[in-house]
């Protein structure tokens, strides 16, 4: 197979499409490797202080996914106009619309940060999780707040550099990210660490620990990235001397495309708040069994995560050169290769489910629970994976309103309500609430299928702009 180095210009046809399109996806199924592993450390890590200890980190979970879906919408706001001027050949403007990107995170994570330290005093209260573990979820979530602004930075430039076609500077510090966070884990979360006949004495912080160390691995990476975007040779190298203009047309464009975005992941996010309130109610042992079969269910979102990127910076591209016919070559053979992977991935998941489980935790009653629930879950892979290949192909062609009303369907019309009725007529409890999850998850790829094969998205850029 012939080699490509990255970036390449992605609208080049004498380059075969698979090969562009693996390009960019294998460099973000790496980078999500190491996250999920870092996670699954993570979560056995905090696992080892026991269920109380993993319990408060699944108080906060939802909400941080919120969060990150709010920092992912900004990010993909700024990233789908930049790449569209890339496709286009208008490289000073694509300069332009980083560089105000940049400023405005500046802004918006600091907001970002001042909210939810507020609110990390009051949640663990609100979700209902029990005395022992509201302090220690309390502790947990004001360090992970505070480090939003560094997360926010992070997080822009990855996907701004992704979205040019420099997938593998995201991958290279994402990576270090999760080395750090894992060597940090180490030392802030336990009093002492023995390496063979060596030791180390750690702070010995516990639940706390933990968030203090990812607030940190991600203030140096997102210092690294900027250093990248500045100093390095990339489409969208910038400088932050000079004069800059606020352009009012670029922030506009930008949150015409991300506010869908934000508004389908709070429609989720919210949604799983809820839902994590309904677990609640069950008890300790549900709430951690629901927490670790969630990250361990993240394994599964790998091959999609990584096509459904490709697809978006591919189809922004291509519209932003007005090619519709490659626009859709590259949406179909990303959307066909992605959903295949994760209906494999859903086999392995239901194969594997235990082991994945006892990683986690040496909780018997954890363990059972959580495999369970993750067995009902991976029937619903495939479509689920439909689902985040069809968003990113929207998502590129500027049609961000489409995955935002099709979460509402999912979430609020089916999981939410399906998920109560279970709850209160029947006495399947944790594993009622994974059946209507599933369910959403399978309605959502059947009516994306649909969406996605009328082809309107392909003029859905002229339509919201």
């Amino acid at each position: 197979m012939r080699r490509v180095r990255n970036p390449i210009n992605l609208l080049d046809r004498s380059i075969p499409p698979g090969i562009i399109i693996w390009s960019l996806a294998w460099p973000t199924i790496l980078e999500q490797v190491l996250q999920v592993t870092v996670t699954y450390v993570d979560s056995a890590m905090v696992g080892s202080l026991g269920a109380h200890a993993t319990a408060a980190i699944a108080v906060p979970t939802s909400t941080i996914w919120l969060v990150n879906g709010w920092m992912n919408a900004f990010a993909i706001g700024f990233s789908v106009l930049m790449a569209r001027f890339l496709g286009s050949g208008n490289s000073q403007r694509a300069k332009q619309v980083t560089k105000q990107a940049l400023y405005t995170s500046v802004f918006f994570g600091l907001a970002l940060t001042l909210l939810f330290v507020v609110i990390a005093r009051h949640l663990p209260a609100w979700i209902g999780a029990e005395a022992e573990v509201q302090l220690l979820a309390r502790q947990y979530y004001h360090f992970i707040a505070l480090g939003y602004l560094p997360n926010l930075v992070m997080i822009l430039i990855s996907t701004l550099l992704r979205c040019s076609g420099d997938a593998k500077k995201a991958l290279y510090l994402n990576g270090l990210n999760n080395i750090l966070n894992i060597a940090f884990n180490f030392f802030f979360i336990f009093d002492f660490v023995s390496f063979g006949p060596f030791g180390l004495r750690g702070l010995g912080l516990g639940v706390k620990g933990a968030a203090m160390a990812t607030t940190l691995s991600c203030t140096i990476t997102s210092i690294l990235l900027l250093v990248i975007l500045l100093a390095t040779d990339n489409p969208i190298r910038i400088t932050l001397l000079g004069p800059f203009s606020y352009d009012k047309t670029i922030q506009k464009s930008a949150l015409r495309l991300g506010i869908p975005v934000a508004l389908e992941r709070s429609t989720l996010s919210f949604g799983q708040i809820v839902f994590t309130k309904m677990v609640g109610t069950l008890g300790t042992t549900a709430l951690a069994a629901h927490f670790l079969a969630n990250t361990a269910e993240s394994i599964t979102y790998l091959p999609p995560s990584g096509f459904a990127t490709a697809a978006t910076t591919l189809v922004a591209q291509s519209l932003g050169a007005n090619d519709k016919q490659l626009a859709k070559k590259f949406a179909d053979l990303c959307t066909l290769w992605g959903t295949l992977l994760m209906s494999f991935m859903g086999l392995m998941l239901y194969l594997f489910a235990p082991a994945l489980m006892r990683f986690f935790t040496s909780d018997a009653s954890v363990i059972a629970l959580g495999t369970t629930i993750l067995r009902i879950e991976a029937f619903a892979e495939p479509a689920f994976g439909l689902s985040m290949l069809a968003f990113g192909v929207f998502r590129g062609a500027g049609d961000t309103r489409r995955p935002f009303f099709i979460s509402i369907a999912g979430m609020w019309l089916l999981r939410l309500p399906l998920a109560y009725l279970l709850l209160k007529t029947t006495s399947l409890g944790l594993l009622g609430i994974w059946i209507a999850m599933a369910s959403d998850l399978t309605l959502r790829g059947i009516i994306c299928l649909v969406q996605y094969r009328r082809y309107t998205w392909l003029d859905s850029w002229q339509e919201t702009h």
